[in-house]
């Protein structure tokens, strides 16, 4: 049987993908509100805790634990929530990810919810683009 991981080892990655110093830290630091680890590099971060600890994923949802890069600047936003403002933050900790990381699979369990099939907020960001670049043309045409 393998040795099991340590905290010390998780908060190493964590500072490492995070540029956070070891000391700030905590085992149950919310690594997205705490530690401002967010959006791109907080999916770096676990997607290099699950490689490199051989965490099944599976049953892992990112819109529970942090937001999007640039969905701010987002037209459809106006009208649609992003998958991260229709449910209830849930944060992870170097405490869950070494539980995770000891069995071997994700551990938190999600509350029941129900997000839209599409991401109606992107179809209408496309839509606004095109209606620009449409008239960018159009533009250039009638002169």
């Amino acid at each position: 049987m393998t040795e099991p991981y340590t905290l010390d080892e998780i908060v190493n990655l964590i500072a490492e993908k995070s540029g956070c110093d070891v000391s700030e830290i905590k085992p149950d630091s919310d690594i997205s509100n705490d530690l401002g680890c967010w959006g791109d590099d907080f999916d770096e971060l676990m997607s290099e805790y699950c490689a490199k600890f051989k965490v099944d994923m599976s049953s892992y949802l990112w819109y529970f634990h942090t937001e999007e890069e640039g969905y701010e600047n987002s037209i459809g936003r106006a009208f649609f929530k992003a998958p991260y403002e229709q449910v209830e933050h849930i944060p992870v900790t170097p405490r869950v990810m070494l539980e995770s990381a000891n069995s071997g699979k994700w551990s938190l369990t999600y509350p029941p919810h129900t997000l839209p099939k599409r991401r109606y907020d992107g179809l209408i960001n496309l839509v606004v683009i095109l209606l620009f670049i449409a008239f960018g043309v159009y533009t250039c045409i009638k002169r």
